[in-house]
C-alpha cells in the first residue's frame, strides 16, 4: 500500500513514521509512505500557497494551483496520467468519521484504496473548492472538533493501518480483541489487569485468576455489554433490526 501525503509540514509526521512498534510497517514498505512538501510546487520567491477569500472573511485559503501542480506530479510518480484515478482523500471537518470499519476497509486488497491513496492535508480556513470539486474522491475526519491541519489526522489513519498489518504486533491476534472489531460483535473492549495481584488494596476480579477459560470469556462478554451499554450504547442500537 502507497501513501502519498501533500503538506505544509512534513515535519509534523516524519517523526512518527520512525518510533513505536508500528514503524515495522514502514520499515518493510508495507505501507510506503511518501511526503510531498506542497511549497515545492508554488511559484514565486516567497512559494505562497495561500490567498484571502473572495467575499471577505477571516483566514486564508489554500490556493488550487500549487496542490494541482502536486498532484500531477504524485500522479507522474505512480506511472499514472496526471488525472490519476488513485482516491484523494482530503481531511475536513465535513467528511466522513473514521471509525474501525472505515479503516478494515482499505485493508482490501482488491478495494478501491488497495493500492493506497493520496492524503491532502489542508490548512487555514481550507481549500480552494475548485480544487475539491475537481480532484477529492474522498473526505474524511476524525470527529466533531476542528484541528489546525490535516497533519494529525493523516498520522492517525496511518497508525490505525500499519497496526493491523501482518508481522506488526508483536501478536499476530492482540487486534482481535480490539474495541469495535468484529470479533468481540463490536463492542468496547473490556477491562485488563495485570501484576502484582493486589495492588494498593485493590485486587485483580478473582475469575481472571481461576483459570477457567470458559468463565473467564464469559466475564469479559459481560463486561463488554455493560461498559458499551454505558459509554456507547449507539454501538449496541446499530445492531438492532
Amino acid at each position: 500500500m502507497r501513501i502519498d501525503i501533500i503538506t505544509l509540514f512534513p515535519e509534523l509526521i516524519e517523526p512518527f513514521l520512525n518510533v513505536g512498534i508500528t514503524r515495522r510497517a514502514f520499515e518493510s514498505k508495507q505501507i510506503d509512505v511518501r511526503l510531498w512538501q506542497l511549497r515545492d510546487y508554488a511559484d514565486g520567491n516567497y512559494k505562497r500557497v495561500d490567498d484571502r477569500p473572495f467575499g471577505g472573511g477571516p483566514g486564508m485559503v489554500m490556493l488550487a494551483e500549487p496542490l494541482s501542480i502536486c498532484l500531477a506530479a504524485i500522479g507522474r510518480d505512480r506511472h499514472a496520467s496526471p488525472n490519476t484515478t488513485c482516491p484523494v482523500v482530503l481531511f475536513s471537518p465535513i467528511g466522513q468519521t473514521m471509525s474501525q470499519s472505515v479503516v478494515t476497509a482499505w485493508l482490501d486488497p482488491n478495494g478501491e484504496f488497495g493500492a493506497g491513496a493520496i492524503l491532502v492535508c489542508g490548512r487555514y480556513e481550507g481549500l480552494d473548492q475548485r480544487f475539491i470539486d475537481e480532484h477529492i474522491t474522498h473526505q474524511l475526519s476524525l470527529g466533531d472538533f476542528v484541528l489546525s491541519g490535516g497533519e494529525i489526522a493523516a498520522v492517525a489513519l496511518l497508525d490505525a493501518l500499519a497496526r493491523l498489518q501482518p508481522g506488526v504486533l508483536t501478536d499476530a491476534q492482540s487486534h482481535i480483541q480490539d474495541s469495535f472489531n468484529p470479533a468481540i460483535n463490536g463492542l468496547l473492549d473490556c477491562p485488563h489487569y495485570t501484576r502484582p495481584e493486589v495492588w494498593r488494596g485493590i485486587g485483580v476480579p478473582e475469575v481472571l485468576l481461576s483459570g477457567n477459560h470458559a468463565k473467564i470469556e464469559a466475564w469479559r462478554q459481560a463486561e463488554r455489554l455493560a461498559l458499551t451499554a454505558n459509554l456507547r450504547p449507539d454501538l449496541l442500537q446499530t445492531k438492532l433490526p
